[in-house]
């Protein structure tokens, strides 16, 4: 009796238990973002620092980074909500800032359309800017769109990513008393964000889309709400559509 309980267990325990393939396509994942680990770490460090300067407390700050997985959003609701902002401003405010999800989101849809919503729900809130950019590289000009392979190797972009940022985040949040203002830690996350797209960038539309991008987001710095960051979004996706437009047209001319 005993041993027919332990089979019964065994087989539902290792049912759900992801395949040798999907380990595989896993550790591609986890392969390919792992250089970017770095980046998105010492992003989140200067995050959890941020969040207790503004005069949060350890544990305010604490659930802030566990729910609110954007770094962007919550460095630009931390003003507003030191100057006792509305809420609703706050809101839309976080918002602009994060409207490029929506785009990743559509981008993402075919690949992930046939999984039932809280998943794709699930997905959607472990998503992050690294992990799209990694996806598309690999999967974006793919035929076959929503396989098992896809699902892994997105995961093992995203869980990881995860787990770096809510970490170093938490030891920005407790620790983060302990650095020296001199180290310029901002800085040294932008260094290290560069370090991971410029060699992305691969081709005349994605140089377009960067370049306009960041004129942008730099002409914009001084704008309310960081509005600038969604112009920017904005400006650098129409200007890599247009050059890709372009560029097929010069080819398909004689």
């Amino acid at each position: 009796m005993l041993c027919k309980v332990c089979a019964v267990v065994k087989n539902r325990f290792f049912s759900s238990f992801p395949g040798a393939q999907a380990r595989r396509d896993f550790g591609k994942g986890l392969g390919d973002v792992l250089t970017a680990l770095v980046a998105v770490s010492t992003w989140g460090f200067v995050t959890g620092i941020a969040l207790v300067k503004s005069g949060l407390t350890e544990s305010m700050a604490t659930l802030m980074t566990l729910l609110v997985y954007a770094g962007s959003a919550q460095l630009t609701a931390l003003p507003l909500m030191e100057t006792l902002s509305p809420l609703l401003l706050i809101f839309v405010a976080g918002l602009l800032v994060n409207i490029r999800f929506l785009i990743f989101g559509a981008a993402l849809q075919p690949f992930f359309r046939h999984l039932s919503w809280p998943r794709r729900l699930f997905l959607g809130f472990f998503s992050s800017d690294i992990a799209f950019v990694l996806f598309m590289g690999r999967y974006g000009d793919s035929k076959l769109k929503g396989s098992g392979e896809q699902l892994w190797y997105f995961l093992g972009l995203i869980v990881p990513c995860w787990f770096a940022w809510n970490l170093s985040s938490l030891l920005g949040i407790y620790l983060g008393g302990l650095v020296p203002a001199s180290w310029s830690l901002e800085f040294a996350a932008i260094l290290a964000l560069m370090a991971i797209i410029i060699p992305l960038v691969q081709t005349r539309p994605m140089a377009m889309c960067l370049l306009v991008a960041g004129l942008i987001a730099w002409a914009g710095q001084p704008w309310p709400l960081r509005l600038g960051l969604a112009a920017a979004v904005a400006g650098g996706i129409f200007a890599g559509v247009l050059s890709e437009r372009l560029q097929r047209k010069n080819r398909k001319s004689p």
